[in-house]
């Protein structure tokens, strides 16, 4: 059975992908963003629709899945009743209201890490509660990319919902193991290298509980105003941009706000930036995946972007766990109905009721 989904929020694609990888089929996507929707429609065709609050939600299409990597926005509180929020205005409201429309089987969400502590838990709760109110079974794990076959330390909240009353269950996901910066590489290219003026490695560096190695730091000018005796160079590596990591461990989350591709490396002796393609492979995107634009926008884009492996592992349970589930619930249920149709035979004629078997 072919499974329909839609993807709203689609960025570059990173959803979609992940989805029809696993045999689901994309009947309509939503994105604001112009160079976002150039790249989604270079790779898959079609052009999504633009601002969602202008979307009628009675003209998307039926579908089984709703896919969404919505903004993370703090919601009203509604009234004198504390706990309870007001969605409207909010883009979950947008999610809420094409939920309530089409009535989808299965409901899956992204947001960043910190959605469930966003604006003191409230945020999450509201979703939840939103969600449980239009009949949904709701569960919800933060996932780090890591664990899914790329070498990104990238952690995100994933909320997963049906309305047949199956829960999903994240601890049947498959995790992999752990893939390095180094593994991920170009062999060739034109690599931005910096000179050993440029930067400071320190001694004895140590693996992290998530896999990076921090070895070093740029030597760029630095506030010293305020800054307490030798820790200059802790001031340094306060900022992202400046810090070093050696290829052997993993990489830290890519950011939407880093434009410049400022992501530096410690690889076979050398430090330098990774490429564009490299910060693509971070997060699980093909070969083959086309890009256009300028690599300021680009960079954001895969900032802004879902790991495609983890979506792929995400896909598959969906349809193990929930869809193919529902499906044999509703198979077992038709012979059920079948069996009791025709357990007893009616003898009309003594007006006596004569059960099989006897």
């Amino acid at each position: 059975m072919e499974y329909k989904f839609i993807d709203l929020f689609a960025g570059i694609g990173g959803f979609r992908m992940g989805f029809e990888s696993q045999g689901f089929k994309c009947v309509f996507s939503s994105e604001i963003d112009e160079h976002a929707k150039e790249i989604y429609k270079l790779n898959f065709g079609d052009t999504p629709f633009g601002d969602i609050t202008k979307l009628d939600e009675n003209q998307v299409p039926n579908h089984d899945i709703l896919l969404a990597g919505f903004p993370c926005q703090p919601f009203s509180i509604a009234g004198e009743k504390k706990g309870f929020c007001d969605t409207r205005g909010t883009m979950f409201f947008e999610i809420e209201r094409i939920i309530r429309a089409k009535k989808p089987r299965v409901v899956v969400l992204e947001n960043v890490k910190h959605f469930k502590n966003h604006d003191k838990g409230r945020t999450l709760k509201t979703v939840l509660f939103s969600l449980e109110n239009l009949g949904y079974t709701v569960s919800w794990e933060v996932l780090n990319a890591k664990d899914f076959g790329v070498a990104q330390n990238r952690e995100r909240t994933i909320i997963v919902a049906s309305n047949n009353g199956i829960k999903f269950d994240f601890s049947s996901l498959h995790k992999q193991e752990p893939v390095f910066i180094k593994d991920i590489l170009e062999e060739n290219g034109d690599f931005e290298y910096l000179d050993k003026s440029e930067y400071t490695i320190i001694d004895n560096p140590k693996v992290q509980k998530s896999g990076l190695i921090f070895i070093g730091y740029r030597n760029k000018k630095i506030r010293t105003k305020g800054v307490r005796e030798n820790t200059i160079h802790l001031s340094r590596v306060h900022k992202q941009p400046n810090r070093i990591y050696d290829s052997n461990g993993t990489h830290p989350t890519l950011s939407s706000q880093e434009s410049s591709g400022r992501y530096f490396i410690y690889h076979n002796g050398r430090v330098r930036k990774l490429t564009l393609k490299e910060c693509f492979n971070l997060m699980g995107f093909p070969d083959d995946f086309k890009l256009i634009g300028s690599k300021a926008k680009l960079y954001n884009r895969i900032g802004n972007s879902i790991v495609v492996p983890l979506v792929q592992e995400i896909a598959k349970e969906v349809k193990k766990q929930i869809l193919n589930k529902e499906q044999m619930l509703n198979q077992k249920r038709t012979v059920y109905k079948e069996m009791s149709l025709f357990d007893y035979d009616i003898d009309y004629s003594c007006d006596k009721t004569v059960k099989y078997g006897t």
